[in-house]
């Protein structure tokens, strides 16, 4: 195994590589820069003093070419793709992500700042999705054809046909502004800090009674995908020739499908654990958009609508060496799972 995590390991480099250029590339072909804009903002303001007469052509001449070349230079953008990239890799190397276009800080401390959001429902949203999509799975599976299979498998269906971003605008439709339950969005509430004076489960109170709606709307999509893959691969394992075998000479059948058939249904799942590891960061744009949670998956939803590429690069390399090895670990945890694979052999 461990040679073979070696050259896993091996292969992250120029996968990797070949991933942020591609992103990078993009980022200088795609209209509406910095420096564009800057113009745009200026060209705002001109038209604002005079009355809203001022043409794109007034907003370009408020700066001179020596000008705007500085600009470019000042941003990176006067040098070819594979030479920008190549200062830009140089830097990640020594974990500088560079400094944002839009605030002008580091980019590190903007996605520190988030990240503890982005944790919480990452974390949550990883852990209840496996904790309740294995049982149920399990149960849907036993219990195939009955009232519990019926009504859930609705549920599940319904759930996974609707994005988590249309839930999460009707449940704040329904339970934020019609009935009032729950708050319009945010993290915690504006007067967090307050609760000090009523001890940490006042804080933990605030912070969950925040989260239950953006929670749902995490775990809806994930959760039914692996409950039903749960479900249907138990039942193929059931009706397999080895757990038949097994009943007959006398096992009985809840050992028998806890024994035998368990394990090998939990080989799907275990090949998507790998793949969840990306929640922990980034969780979903839209949904944080919604909600306006300020987590890491809107600061990548504005960096991307105002062009700030730096942000935008520092994201994806993150996602990106996150996929490659939540794929690893997804290799590893069906290893542990399946006795017949042998790395190696």
């Amino acid at each position: 195994m461990i040679s073979y995590l070696l050259r896993r390991l091996l292969l992250v480099v120029p996968t990797f590589i070949g991933i942020t250029l591609l992103i990078f590339a993009l980022t200088r072909f795609v209209p509406g820069g910095p420096v564009e804009r800057m113009l745009l903002s200026l060209q705002m303001q001109g038209a604002s003093e005079t009355g809203g007469t001022s043409s794109v052509t007034d907003g370009n001449n408020a700066l001179s070419e020596e000008q705007i070349e500085e600009l470019n230079a000042f941003y990176g953008l006067d040098k070819p793709v594979f030479e920008a990239y190549y200062d830009w890799l140089t830097k990640l190397v020594v974990l500088d992500l560079g400094e944002s276009t839009r605030y002008y800080e580091p980019v590190w401390d903007m996605i520190a700042e988030r990240l503890p959001v982005s944790l919480f429902y990452g974390g949550m949203t990883f852990l209840l999705s496996y904790l309740i999509s294995i049982p149920l799975g399990y149960l849907k599976a036993l219990k195939h054809g009955s009232i519990l299979d019926s009504t859930s498998s609705i549920a599940i269906f319904v759930g996974f046909a609707l994005p988590g971003y249309v839930i999460g605008v009707f449940l704040i439709s329904l339970f934020s502004y019609q009935l009032e339950w729950f708050p319009m969005g945010g993290f915690i509430s504006d007067d967090f800090d307050d609760f000090d004076d009523f001890g940490a489960f006042e804080q933990i109170k605030d912070i969950m009674w925040h989260a239950i709606l953006p929670l749902f709307c995490y775990l809806i999509g994930d959760f039914a995908l692996l409950t039903m893959t749960m479900k249907n691969n138990l039942m193929e394992n059931l009706a397999s020739d080895y757990v038949r075998t097994a009943i007959a000479k006398g096992l009985p059948f809840r050992k028998a499908v806890r024994k035998h058939a368990l394990r090998n249904s939990l080989i799907p799942v275990a090949s998507h654990f790998g793949n969840s590891l990306m929640f922990f960061m980034t969780g979903s744009f839209l949904i944080e958009v919604i909600f306006n949670i300020d987590g890491i998956g809107l600061l990548g939803y504005e960096a991307i609508m105002e062009r700030d590429y730096p942000v935008v690069m520092g994201l994806f390399a993150i996602n990106a060496m996150m996929l490659m090895i939540g794929n690893i670990l997804s290799d590893v945890c069906v290893a542990v799972v399946d006795p017949r694979v042998k790395f190696g052999a």
